[in-house]
Protein backbone atom coordinates (compact mmCIF):
# COMPACT_ATOMS: atom_id res chain seq x y z
CA UNK A 1 0.00 0.00 0.00
CA UNK A 2 1.16 3.94 -0.94
CA UNK A 3 0.46 6.35 0.85
CA UNK A 4 1.88 9.67 0.15
CA UNK A 5 4.28 11.63 1.90
CA UNK A 6 2.15 14.91 2.73
CA UNK A 7 -0.79 12.77 4.25
CA UNK A 8 2.03 10.57 5.77
CA UNK A 9 3.67 13.50 7.73
CA UNK A 10 -0.08 15.02 8.25
CA UNK A 11 -0.88 11.99 9.93
CA UNK A 12 2.55 12.06 12.39
CA UNK A 13 2.03 15.79 13.65
CA UNK A 14 -1.94 14.73 14.35
CA UNK A 15 -0.01 12.11 16.18
CA UNK A 16 2.05 14.72 18.31
CA UNK A 17 -0.80 17.61 18.46
CA UNK A 18 -3.96 15.75 19.67
CA UNK A 19 -1.84 14.25 22.87
CA UNK A 20 -0.22 17.60 23.76
CA UNK A 21 -3.24 19.16 23.54
CA UNK A 22 -5.22 17.10 26.01
CA UNK A 23 -2.18 17.67 28.34
CA UNK A 24 -2.44 21.02 27.97
CA UNK A 25 -6.56 20.36 28.66
CA UNK A 26 -5.49 18.68 32.02
CA UNK A 27 -2.88 21.52 33.26
CA UNK A 28 -5.28 23.92 32.49
CA UNK A 29 -7.83 22.47 34.97
CA UNK A 30 -9.33 20.32 32.43
CA UNK A 31 -13.33 20.15 31.76
CA UNK A 32 -13.76 22.93 34.62
CA UNK A 33 -12.26 25.72 32.41
CA UNK A 34 -14.83 25.14 30.21
CA UNK A 35 -17.65 26.04 32.77
CA UNK A 36 -15.92 29.35 33.57
CA UNK A 37 -14.05 32.22 32.12
CA UNK A 38 -11.72 33.92 33.92
CA UNK A 39 -13.29 34.79 37.46
CA UNK A 40 -12.19 38.60 38.57
CA UNK A 41 -10.81 38.21 42.49
CA UNK A 42 -13.04 37.46 45.24
CA UNK A 43 -15.51 35.90 42.76
CA UNK A 44 -17.18 32.03 43.60
CA UNK A 45 -16.41 29.56 41.43
CA UNK A 46 -19.46 27.42 40.54
CA UNK A 47 -18.55 24.35 42.56
CA UNK A 48 -18.21 26.41 45.66
CA UNK A 49 -21.91 27.23 45.69
CA UNK A 50 -23.92 25.51 47.88
CA UNK A 51 -26.44 23.13 46.10
CA UNK A 52 -30.00 21.81 46.26
CA UNK A 53 -32.40 18.96 44.03
CA UNK A 54 -35.55 20.81 43.11
CA UNK A 55 -37.97 18.95 41.15
CA UNK A 56 -40.61 20.40 38.23
CA UNK A 57 -42.97 17.50 37.73
CA UNK A 58 -40.71 14.72 36.86
CA UNK A 59 -37.76 17.02 36.62
CA UNK A 60 -34.84 16.99 38.55
CA UNK A 61 -32.85 20.07 38.63
CA UNK A 62 -29.55 20.43 40.09
CA UNK A 63 -29.33 24.27 41.19
CA UNK A 64 -26.94 26.29 42.68
CA UNK A 65 -28.04 28.66 45.72
CA UNK A 66 -27.68 32.17 45.99
CA UNK A 67 -28.90 33.35 49.02
CA UNK A 68 -27.23 36.49 49.98
CA UNK A 69 -26.38 39.57 48.28
CA UNK A 70 -22.30 39.10 47.10
CA UNK A 71 -23.55 35.09 45.48
CA UNK A 72 -27.29 37.03 44.41
CA UNK A 73 -24.70 39.89 42.67
CA UNK A 74 -22.74 37.09 41.47
CA UNK A 75 -25.31 34.79 39.76
CA UNK A 76 -24.02 32.97 36.76
CA UNK A 77 -21.66 35.45 35.70
CA UNK A 78 -18.36 34.31 33.83
CA UNK A 79 -20.15 31.06 32.91
CA UNK A 80 -19.45 29.45 29.73
CA UNK A 81 -22.17 26.66 29.95
CA UNK A 82 -24.13 24.81 32.14
CA UNK A 83 -24.95 20.89 32.24
CA UNK A 84 -28.67 19.96 30.90
CA UNK A 85 -30.73 19.87 33.98
CA UNK A 86 -28.60 22.63 35.75
CA UNK A 87 -29.17 25.92 37.32
CA UNK A 88 -29.31 28.42 40.02
CA UNK A 89 -31.66 29.58 42.77
CA UNK A 90 -32.03 32.82 44.09
CA UNK A 91 -33.43 32.89 47.61
CA UNK A 92 -34.86 36.52 48.51
CA UNK A 93 -35.37 37.94 52.11
CA UNK A 94 -39.19 39.88 50.74
CA UNK A 95 -41.98 38.70 49.03
CA UNK A 96 -41.14 41.59 46.46
CA UNK A 97 -40.59 42.08 42.56
CA UNK A 98 -36.79 40.81 42.16
CA UNK A 99 -35.51 42.18 38.69
CA UNK A 100 -33.04 40.59 37.13
CA UNK A 101 -30.09 41.70 33.95
CA UNK A 102 -27.29 39.77 32.52
CA UNK A 103 -24.29 41.77 32.73
CA UNK A 104 -20.77 39.50 32.50
CA UNK A 105 -23.06 36.72 31.97
CA UNK A 106 -21.98 34.85 28.72
CA UNK A 107 -24.58 32.43 28.22
CA UNK A 108 -28.72 32.83 27.56
CA UNK A 109 -30.58 32.05 30.30
CA UNK A 110 -34.68 31.63 30.82
CA UNK A 111 -35.91 32.63 34.27
CA UNK A 112 -38.81 31.21 36.74
CA UNK A 113 -39.96 33.48 39.15
CA UNK A 114 -41.92 31.82 41.79
CA UNK A 115 -43.85 32.46 45.50
CA UNK A 116 -42.99 31.17 48.62
CA UNK A 117 -44.89 27.94 48.18
CA UNK A 118 -43.03 26.98 44.95
CA UNK A 119 -45.44 28.37 42.60
CA UNK A 120 -44.31 29.85 38.99
CA UNK A 121 -45.54 32.73 38.44
CA UNK A 122 -43.84 34.46 35.71
CA UNK A 123 -41.33 32.86 32.86
CA UNK A 124 -39.29 35.36 31.17
CA UNK A 125 -36.23 35.02 28.46
CA UNK A 126 -32.84 36.76 28.65
CA UNK A 127 -30.10 37.23 25.99
CA UNK A 128 -26.24 37.40 27.55
CA UNK A 129 -24.69 40.37 28.46
CA UNK A 130 -27.36 42.57 28.36
CA UNK A 131 -28.44 45.51 30.98
CA UNK A 132 -32.41 45.18 30.39
CA UNK A 133 -34.17 44.54 33.30
CA UNK A 134 -36.46 41.18 33.64
CA UNK A 135 -38.83 41.61 36.27
CA UNK A 136 -42.01 39.48 36.78
CA UNK A 137 -45.27 40.50 37.11
CA UNK A 138 -45.69 39.34 40.41
CA UNK A 139 -44.13 39.31 44.01
CA UNK A 140 -41.95 36.64 44.72
CA UNK A 141 -39.18 34.75 46.89
CA UNK A 142 -37.73 32.95 44.46
CA UNK A 143 -36.31 32.88 41.02
CA UNK A 144 -34.67 29.96 39.00
CA UNK A 145 -32.38 30.68 36.30
CA UNK A 146 -31.83 27.84 33.78
CA UNK A 147 -30.37 27.28 30.04
CA UNK A 148 -32.13 29.37 27.86
CA UNK A 149 -35.70 27.65 26.89
CA UNK A 150 -35.36 25.14 29.22
CA UNK A 151 -39.14 25.34 30.95
CA UNK A 152 -40.42 25.62 27.46
CA UNK A 153 -38.61 22.78 26.46
CA UNK A 154 -39.76 20.89 29.34
CA UNK A 155 -43.92 22.36 29.66
CA UNK A 156 -43.00 24.11 32.99
CA UNK A 157 -45.59 27.20 32.50
CA UNK A 158 -46.58 29.80 35.25
CA UNK A 159 -48.53 27.37 38.06
CA UNK A 160 -46.70 24.65 37.85
CA UNK A 161 -45.54 24.30 41.31
CA UNK A 162 -41.33 23.33 42.27
CA UNK A 163 -40.51 21.34 45.18
CA UNK A 164 -37.37 21.02 47.13
CA UNK A 165 -37.07 24.83 47.77
CA UNK A 166 -34.76 25.91 50.66
CA UNK A 167 -36.69 28.22 53.07
CA UNK A 168 -37.23 31.33 52.16
CA UNK A 169 -34.85 33.49 54.90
Amino acid sequence: MRIPLRSLIARCAMAVVVPVAAVSMVGLGGMSSAYAQEMPAGAKKPGDFPRVKLTAGMFVIDAAVAANDPDREQGLMYRTQLAPNEGMLFVFNENAVHCFWMKNTLIPLSIAFMRADGTVTDIDEMQAETTNNHCPRNNGVYALEMSKGWFASKGIKPGVKMQGLPAAQ
